[in-house]
This record gives C-alpha cells, sequence and structure tokens, in this order.
C-alpha cells in the first residue's frame, strides 16, 4: 500500500518513456496508437488514485499513504497525501482522460504531443505528494518543460513567444523560493516538510530585524515568505504578474488550455497552504492585508478588463485571474470557511474553467477562429453545445446548485469575518462575472445565424459530449453536496488553522485571559 503514491506519479511517465523508445512517429497508424496508449495510462492511472481515495481516512490528519527512503546526499524521497493534497491529486487524475480525449483530431506530431501530457501528468501529481522541499522543487520546476512544449509546438502563430513569457516568468519566480528552501535547511537542518510542519518545532524567527539598513517586520519568517510568495504568485496567478496567462492561454492547444486552468494554476493555492500559512505563520497574519487588497484588486480590474476583449480565451483567461482573487482571499482569511472555500473553489474552477476552454475548442475546430464576432446564433445549428456552454456559464457565474456557487460563498464568508471592506469590494466580482459570461454567451451563442459561414456548422460529436458528462457531473454533484469536498479537507485544515492561529504573537495572551 505504500508505493501507491509513487505509481501514479510515475506511471504516466513510465508509459510516455515506452511510447518515446517503442512507438513509430510517421504514420496514421501510430498516431491512433498513441492516443490510445496516453488514454488507457490516464485511465489506469485515475482508478489507482481512486484506491487511493476510498483508503483515504479524513479523521487522520496526518499524512498517508507515506512513503520514505533515503534519495542523493542525504536528502530523502518522501511521499505522502493528507486531506489536502489528496483532492489535488484527484482532480489532477481526474482530468488528464478527458483532455487526452479533447486532443483526439489533433494531427501533428502526434506521439510526442501525448508524451508531453503524460510527462506533465506525472510531474503535477508529484507536485502534491512529495513531502521534501527539493523533490517539491523539482517537480514543481520540471512541470515547465512539458507545457513549454505544447505552448511553443502545437499553439498558436505568436506561440513562441507566450511560451518564453510563460516559462520566463514562472522561472524567475521561483529562483527565489529555492533560495528560501536552502536558507530553511541551514537554519533547520532539514528538507522535510513534515518536519518542518511540525507543531513543536519552534518556528522560524520572526523578531524584527535589519537588512541592508531596513527595519524588517516579521524578520527571518517574513524575508522567506516572500520568496516563497514570489513563485507562488506568479503561478496563480496574482495581479500584478498575471499577465503571462492571457497570453499562455490564447497561444496554447486546447487541451493544454485546459490543463493550464485545471491544474496547473492550482500549484500555487497549494504551496500557500503547504508552506507560507504553516511554516510562516506570524509573516502570513501581517502579510493579510496586503494580500486582501491585491485580491480584490484582480477580482475587479480583471473582471473589467475581461468585459473589453474580443478573443474568446482571453475572457475565459481572465475570469481565471478573477476567480484565483477569492483562492488567495479565503486562504490568507485564516479561518476555517476561508480556507475550505479556497480549496472547494481550486477544485470547482478546475472543473468548470476547464469545460469552458472545451466550449471554446468545440468551435475552434469547425470555424478555426476564436473571435467573439465571428459567431453569432450558434443555438440555431448547435442546440447541444449551447446547452452544455450555458450550464458551464452560469456556474463560473456562480449560479446556486453548482460548484461556483459554494466555493465564492465560502471564501466570501470567511474574508467577511477577516475584513468586511474587501470582501465587499470582492462582493462586487458576482456581479462583473456575470456580466462578462453572459455577454460573451449571447454573443456566441443567441440571436439569428446569419453569418454564411456558419450555416454548416455541426453540432458537438459524440465524443465530445463524453467529454463534458463528467464534468457537468462534478459541477452538479459538489454544488448540491460540498461535503464531498469539506469534509475531507475539514480535519486537515482544522489542524493547519489551530497551529496557525496558536503561532500569532496575540494567541499566547488571549489563552491566559481566557483561563482567568
Amino acid at each position: 500500500m505504500t508505493s501507491f503514491l509513487s505509481i501514479i506519479t510515475f506511471l504516466p511517465i513510465v508509459i510516455a518513456a515506452i511510447m518515446a523508445l517503442f512507438l513509430r512517429s510517421n504514420d496514421e497508424a501510430a498516431a491512433r496508437n498513441a492516443k490510445w496508449v496516453a488514454l488507457l495510462g490516464t485511465t489506469a492511472t485515475f482508478l489507482i488514485s481512486l484506491f487511493v481515495l476510498f483508503r483515504f481516512d479524513p479523521a487522520n490528519t496526518g499524512f498517508q499513504f507515506v512513503e520514505d527512503h533515503a534519495w542523493v546526499m542525504g536528502l530523502r524521497y518522501k511521499m505522502g497525501v493528507d486531506g489536502i493534497s489528496v483532492l489535488f491529486v484527484m482532480l489532477t487524475t481526474f482530468m488528464m482522460p478527458l483532455t487526452i480525449l479533447s486532443a483526439w483530431n489533433v494531427e501533428v506530431k502526434v506521439k510526442e504531443y501525448m508524451i508531453a501530457f503524460l510527462v506533465l501528468e506525472g510531474l503535477m501529481i508529484g507536485v502534491f505528494t512529495a513531502l521534501d522541499l527539493i523533490l517539491f522543487y523539482l517537480f514543481f520546476e520540471a512541470g515547465l518543460i512539458p507545457m513549454f512544449l505544447i505552448i511553443g509546438i502545437w499553439g498558436g502563430k505568436d506561440r513562441i513567444y507566450a511560451a518564453f513569457k510563460f516559462f520566463l516568468y514562472t522561472f524567475l519566480g521561483s529562483v527565489l523560493m529555492l533560495v528560501a528552501m536552502i536558507a530553511m535547511y541551514r537554519m533547520a537542518g532539514t528538507t522535510d516538510i513534515v518536519a518542518l510542519l511540525d507543531p513543536a518545532r519552534t518556528p522560524f524567527p520572526s523578531e524584527t530585524i535589519r537588512v541592508l539598513g531596513i527595519s524588517v517586520v516579521g524578520g527571518v519568517q517574513m524575508l522567506l515568505f516572500v520568496a516563497f510568495f514570489a513563485s507562488f504568485a506568479v503561478k496563480m496567478p496574482m495581479w500584478p504578474v498575471h499577465t503571462w496567462l492571457p497570453d499562455a492561454h490564447v497561444q496554447a492547444p486546447t487541451a493544454g488550455s485546459v490543463l493550464l486552468a485545471a491544474v496547473l494554476l492550482k500549484m500555487g493555492g497549494y504551496g500557500f497552504l503547504r508552506f507560507s500559512l504553516p511554516m510562516f505563520p506570524v509573516a502570513s497574519h501581517l502579510a493579510q492585508d496586503f494580500i486582501f487588497w491585491l485580491s480584490a484588486i484582480a477580482i475587479v480590474y480583471t473582471s473589467l478588463v475581461a468585459l473589453a476583449q474580443t478573443d474568446m480565451k482571453k475572457v475565459i483567461a481572465y475570469s481565471s485571474v478573477a476567480h484565483m482573487g477569492y483562492v488567495t482571499m479565503g486562504i490568507f482569511a485564516g479561518n476555517q470557511p476561508g480556507v475550505d472555500g479556497a480549496i472547494f473553489q481550486m477544485l470547482s474552477h478546475g472543473f468548470i474553467s476547464g469545460a469552458l476552454f472545451l466550449c471554446v475548442g468545440v468551435i475552434y475546430d469547425r470555424m478555426h477562429t476564436r473571435d467573439i464576432d465571428a459567431y453569432g446564433g450558434l443555438v440555431n445549428r448547435m442546440p447541444a453545445y449551447a446547452a452544455v456552454f450555458m450550464f458551464f456559464t452560469m456556474a463560473n457565474v456562480g449560479l446556486p446548485g453548482t460548484s461556483g456557487f459554494v466555493g465564492e460563498f465560502l471564501t466570501l464568508l470567511g474574508t467577511f469575518r477577516a475584513n468586511t471592506w474587501v470582501a465587499t469590494v470582492a462582493a462586487t466580482g458576482v456581479i462583473l462575472s456575470a456580466a462578462y459570461a453572459l455577454w460573451l454567451y449571447r454573443r456566441v451563442t443567441l440571436g439569428q445565424l446569419i453569418k454564411e459561414s456558419l450555416k454548416s456548422i455541426t453540432d458537438m460529436t459524440p465524443r465530445e459530449k463524453w467529454v463534458f458528462m463528467p464534468l457537468i457531473a462534478m459541477t452538479l454533484i459538489l454544488g448540491v453536496y460540498p461535503r464531498l469536498v469539506t469534509d475531507v479537507t475539514g480535519p486537515s485544515v482544522a489542524a493547519l488553522l489551530d497551529h496557525y492561529n496558536q503561532s500569532q504573537p496575540e494567541a499566547p495572551v488571549a489563552t491566559a485571559e481566557a483561563s482567568h
């Protein structure tokens, strides 16, 4: 049982290696075989991950399925999952078969395309299962390589620019994190994440220090927090370091956009939960208001920018930045509804945003344009597509009964308890999201079908419908029964927040007063 995490992490990579060595890449049969091997491999990975989920005990707030082996230079190969990470593993393995199915029409370098996605899946899972700082960093950074290739080789006409912008932004943001990890090893004597998360361990010093003549409130903790923040803020991405995301989405192929939105963006939020709050609690609390207002600005500003776009992918890309603003607000609210809501929002956004990019891909495959003005009246020729697009549009807006509502409500509730003004400003994002989402839907699907180029367009194929069905099911199920998520995450989140709150300078005073 202790090797299941390694199996689901490296199975896709092993399958990719087998494909690279034994599958030809220059004929139609080889391309078909590559698609089937990738689909079966990702499906097998998902089925094995289901076993991990079913055997997972939510009441146990520690790490489960732990693997710990000697590695190199005194480092450990250590993996495990808790209530926070196990659902991100499931999100990754759930989305991968659907992503492969969505790429069934690819015709250029098919074998290499499938290999890139298989390697990316293994590296993404590794981020959520690693329990060693250096192992985490290797998975975190290595994931840039296959996505860089996916955008740079199979992307649009400006793919090279978008690929390098994506790589440089995310890579440079992570350099500081590596420096911080080395400093943490020097101070703590270990890179073991479990040891660093131990509440009994003395936290990194938070007393004010002077650096280059400048007083740093929060001391060493603040310096480490800023280094990790630089990496995770870019990965989310947070405003104002979000500008790489619209370019990457526009130029990436549909399958690349789906994974970028559904999983890769979640690594930043996961990093805040795994490192920032528990390891640097004092610095996280000091930075709370700053991050609150960055998040509120992101929600309002990027929603307004989305209203001005003419490319469908850019509308959804800016929508993703806005929705990630709710995530960072919820995380740094530092209370149960906020953090539970942030995790729920990330999972929900994975299903909804992935589906919206698939919706764009459906009509792009037929018309080879994402220009909003090129469409209109599609409901007359594509009623099934119009219904699916409407469903995910409303879920993205946060319609009650869908998972989008639960995540936004909980994060706003948690934020309201921490800062009423920030929650009030952020709540306007609900109205703005309805504005740009419904505006996009009306322009693309409603009205008369007057453009000649659209009069022969065909509705979704059975394969395309099958891709959407699991996403529709998850969006509805989590919308009406959110406890499927909160029951798993709740105990681990409660343990995290207990450590976070007890680490604050005022906690001992409050405890003493309560005892009187």
